[in-house]
């Protein structure tokens, strides 16, 4: 996938970010909202990204967030997530930033996969992304969009045989919990974000988030 003209793709060295030279830049993250999208898929991205900028602000007083953290939905309306949560996003697919990171939650997924308006702003998004990630079934909506095509992958343990067959040139992964391919990391689950912090912020940051949100972390996938 080629960057966006102007917009170099390069990642940032744990070193960089956690000493003081930060960018002054925060790191756009975009998480793609959709009917019936898993609320703990959307909502774990969304708290590890948030945390971590909380986290690394306690240690840098002044100093600006790393991430900055949209919900984006084809449209403005309230969306309404698997189990009934209601989800008012950021902006829409003509609104929202381009994002430096792009997560692809899961759910059920079947509809957000068939939309022609989901798919071409995840290809428009990912194009511009230094990294897209999916967590769980989402790996569907990367798949059906084709910017998954090929290589190793994960999903979720219960969709592992359907994401084999229905995308037979996928050499999907079983008992990880995610596959980092440089720019497309996809995952079983949201373990994944905690991994990506750690990459564009390094292991002391992913740390300090895992602790203040009281949640185990193991960095080996």
């Amino acid at each position: 996938m080629s960057a966006a003209p102007g917009r170099p793709k390069q990642a940032r060295t744990a070193g960089e970010a956690e000493g003081t030279t930060v960018s002054a830049q925060p790191l756009q993250v975009a998480i793609l909202v959709f009917e019936d999208v898993e609320a703990l898929d959307l909502g774990g991205p969304y708290e590890v990204f948030t945390t971590a900028s909380r986290m690394h602000q306690r240690q840098h007083p002044g100093a600006p967030a790393p991430f900055v953290v949209q919900c984006v939905a084809r449209s403005l309306d309230p969306v309404r997530a698997r189990a009934g949560l209601r989800v008012l996003p950021d902006a829409d697919f003509a609104s929202a930033t381009a994002p430096d990171v792009l997560i692809v939650p899961g759910g059920v997924v079947d509809a957000a996969a068939a939309c022609p308006a989901t798919r071409a702003w995840v290809v428009q998004a990912a194009g511009r992304a230094q990294i897209t990630a999916s967590v769980c079934t989402g790996a569907f909506i990367l798949a059906a969009a084709g910017v998954l095509t090929e290589g190793p992958a994960t999903t979720h343990w219960e969709d592992t045989a359907d994401l084999r067959t229905q995308y037979p040139a996928l050499d999907v992964q079983e008992n990880v919990r995610w596959v980092d391919r440089g720019a497309l990391v996809t995952s079983a689950g949201i373990d994944m974000s905690l991994h990506l912090v750690t990459r564009l912020l390094g292991a002391a940051l992913s740390e300090r988030t895992a602790r203040q949100m009281d949640t185990p972390w193991n960095p080996q996938p």
